[in-house]
């Protein structure tokens, strides 16, 4: 896979990923390639400095440029919420929505808690009027 910095007519910069450059040829002379801003379809590949991987430092794991470092200031704060999430609730698994319950009806502590439900249980939820929310990553407790 390769990565292009692709610019609009309209001036719009953007990336994307492409199976090789070949394929960005096909897909460009097709006309299959659009600006992610405008939608125009007058794309070219903008000027970029190739990068280049190094075999990868074990010390660097976790810090900036590495894989599992997050790249973009949306997964910096996806990843600060979730450390945040982590440190302030308790996790309680598969038993959220019984224990979301329990804690809306007071017959468990009030805690900030998280969990996973099935789409049902977390419809139910809402429809009874217990505050609960959907996060935008899985818990990393059942992540391989």
């Amino acid at each position: 896979m390769i990565k292009f910095s692709l610019k609009c007519a309209g001036g719009h910069d953007f990336e994307s990923w492409f199976q090789s450059t070949e394929v960005f040829d096909t897909l460009k002379a097709g006309g299959h390639l659009a600006c992610a801003v405008c939608g125009g379809a007058d794309v070219e590949k903008a000027v970029m400095s190739p990068r280049v991987s190094t075999a990868r430092d074990p010390a660097q794991v976790g810090k900036a440029g590495s894989l599992s470092a997050p790249a973009s200031p949306a997964e910096q704060a996806l990843a600060a919420l979730r450390a945040h999430i982590d440190a302030n609730s308790d996790y309680v698994g598969m038993e959220f929505a019984r224990e979301a319950r329990a804690i809306h009806d007071g017959t468990a502590p009030e805690r900030p808690i998280h969990g996973e439900a099935r789409a049902e249980e977390a419809r139910r939820l809402i429809e009874d009027g217990v505050p609960v929310a959907p996060l935008p990553f899985r818990s990393g407790r059942k992540s391989n």
